[in-house]
């Protein structure tokens, strides 16, 4: 495991990031200020933000080009009281403001990248109130080097804090392409491990790309390299926008928070279902993923399509997650020994989802789940 000390300590994200971020749902073409407004709206009164949302992040189409000066022109027809009198209004709410730009010459929708202009937009998004930087990975230079560009904008966010007094949390976004988890411990405070996620459960058998169960595979090998102000980012959240069952968003949410993964709601949150809601106002989960000894969780026994996964809880206890890939329904056990508990303790099982304790019990427990579901638990001494 990485020591602390090659964390890097601007004293933000000591557990995993919540909020929302505009691109799942409205990607460029529905980005504007009447929806991040209403999205604010949403977070401070819906309960998000008694839960722990609180940042608000617009991703890639607020930039519209540079003046003659280089300073980076915000996209009027869009945006037309500019950025400073948003992060205005969602600071007037209690909440965060986040903000997107790219390593390369352009975003990845053609907008202006960062590149040569990295203190000089650091000290632009401070000074209007950004709390949140994005920063993806599209049309950067031949051998252009990954570590030294992310570095690079970190000492300029760093430059800009300390001549605003405003620091501002840094997201790597190169899709996992130069393996960020060997090296981005001291440079941001989370780092996209994977490519973007899509809306549906198993990609694979369908088109390719990275789905739920794509992407939990790719994460759990690397969980030793995630920790308070530093974590594995397996992409925002696709629960709600329709294209998974409920049980599969369920599975989704409950995998991302044992995976201490950042919590960004995907979703038009403004309009969501009742049972969307429900999901992502699952305090209990997300407890799980806010637990403060900040160990990213990982699967400790696999047969076939049946799995268990296991996050250490700083209490002592460990979350347990009893996960079917399979087609139909199947009974799943956790083994105390797969948990790293002896198999005679006795141990109180709580069900995170029917939100009741089940009982006391020795050696091991075991569910009927659901076919793409999971059985989540918390087991404690």
């Amino acid at each position: 495991m990485p020591s602390p000390a090659r964390a890097l300590d601007n004293g933000l994200a000591k557990t995993p990031p919540m909020g929302w971020n505009s691109w799942n749902k409205f990607a460029c073409d529905g980005l504007n200020e009447k929806v991040v407004r209403e999205s604010a709206d949403t977070i401070a009164s819906n309960g998000m933000k008694e839960a722990g949302y609180q940042y608000v992040n617009l991703d890639d189409c607020w930039q519209s080009s540079r003046d003659a000066d280089g300073n980076i022109v915000v996209d009027s027809a869009h945006f037309p009281s500019g950025i400073k009198a948003l992060a205005d209004y969602v600071h007037s709410k209690g909440l965060k403001f986040g903000l997107y730009s790219d390593a390369g010459t352009l975003t990845c929708a053609k907008r202006p990248g960062s590149i040569g202009h990295e203190y000089q937009d650091a000290l632009q998004y401070a000074k209007w109130g950004v709390d949140y930087l994005k920063e993806d990975w599209c049309s950067t230079l031949p051998g252009q080097s990954a570590e030294s560009s992310y570095t690079l904008m970190r000492d300029a966010l760093a430059d800009a804090a300390k001549k605003t007094g405003h620091p501002i949390l840094f997201s790597l976004c190169e899709w996992g392409s130069n393996k960020p988890w060997l090296w981005a411990g001291p440079v941001g405070n989370m780092w996209r491990s994977t490519g973007d996620i899509q809306d549906c459960w198993d990609c694979k058998k369908d088109w390719g790309g990275n789905g739920v169960v794509q992407i939990i595979d790719l994460l759990d090998p690397i969980y030793s390299y995630a920790g308070p102000g530093h974590w594995n980012d397996p992409d925002m959240l696709e629960v709600g926008n329709g294209k998974m069952s409920s049980e599969e968003d369920r599975s989704h949410f409950s995998l991302w928070a044992l995976l201490a993964a950042p919590l960004l709601a995907g979703n038009d949150i403004a309009n969501m279902s009742p049972d969307t809601k429900e999901i992502l106002l699952n305090k209990e989960v997300i407890a799980v993923d806010q637990d403060t000894l900040g160990i990213q969780g990982h699967r400790v026994k696999k047969s076939g399509d049946l799995e268990v996964w296991s996050k250490q809880l700083a209490d002592g206890g460990r979350a347990v997650i009893l996960l079917n890939r399979g087609p139909s329904t199947a009974s799943i056990s956790a083994d105390w020994g797969d948990i790293g508990y002896p198999s005679a303790l006795k141990a109180n099982v709580r069900d995170l989802w029917t939100k009741k304790d089940v009982g006391k019990f020795a050696a091991n427990y075991t569910a009927q789940v659901p076919s793409h579901g999971v059985v989540m638990v918390r087991v404690n001494p």
